[in-house]
């Protein structure tokens, strides 16, 4: 079975077409929302966290104390990359445990992630899909969905790879620019990783 990687920029709508390949059957794995999960039930890393940040990142039930992370990293880049280097790990961990356990007849799985070339995992996978949009399309979407300002949707960009550099490391390119069909898109890809197990 193969494992394909897909990410893309903040408001790219990768969440979106993630939804139709699972349309066709295909499982995803969503690393941005396991590793949410994963720093309250993975120990190795919430250890990790309390060593790095203080015991004060996690309450006494056992839940993350979200401002207390946040106040630390999110203005201190080598902050970040200190708890990018614990999380990363872990979710790793968690997708080769989630795949080990998929049915073995499928022809392939998605790991989508936001920092899938950032983090290194692309290297887990057997290709790479890159989704882009447009610049503004992108910062109209996630100002709407998010009610944030555009200033604090061009920070969290800045924490990316532009597409640009994403371009260099992807195998496919799936264009969301609301002009071609992201369905059929899909579809093609759908019937090009089907194609390659077969061989």
């Amino acid at each position: 079975m193969l494992k394909i990687g897909i990410t893309g920029g903040i408001g790219s709508g990768k969440t979106t077409i993630c939804k139709v390949f699972e349309t066709l059957g295909i499982p995803v794995f969503y690393a941005d929302t396991v590793a949410k999960q994963i720093m309250t039930s993975d120990s190795i890393l919430m250890q990790g966290i309390k060593d790095t940040f203080g015991t004060q990142s996690y309450f006494e039930n056992g839940m993350l104390n979200n401002k207390h992370i946040a106040n630390i990293v999110f203005s201190n880049e080598t902050e970040l990359n200190k708890l990018n280097a614990l999380v990363h790990p872990a979710v790793f961990r968690a997708f080769e445990i989630w795949d080990a356990k998929l049915p073995k007849h499928l022809p392939y799985s998605l790991k989508e992630a936001a920092l899938l070339f950032e983090s290194g995992s692309y290297k887990m996978c057997d290709k790479n899909i890159l989704v882009t949009s447009p610049h503004t399309l992108k910062i109209a979407r996630v100002t709407q969905r998010d009610n944030v300002s555009e200033e604090q949707v061009l920070a969290r960009m800045s924490k990316q790879f532009t597409d640009r550099q994403k371009l260099k490391m992807a195998d496919y390119l799936i264009e969301n620019n609301e002009n071609k069909s992201i369905i059929l898109q899909v579809l093609d890809l759908h019937q090009q990783f089907i194609e390659m197990i077969k061989f």
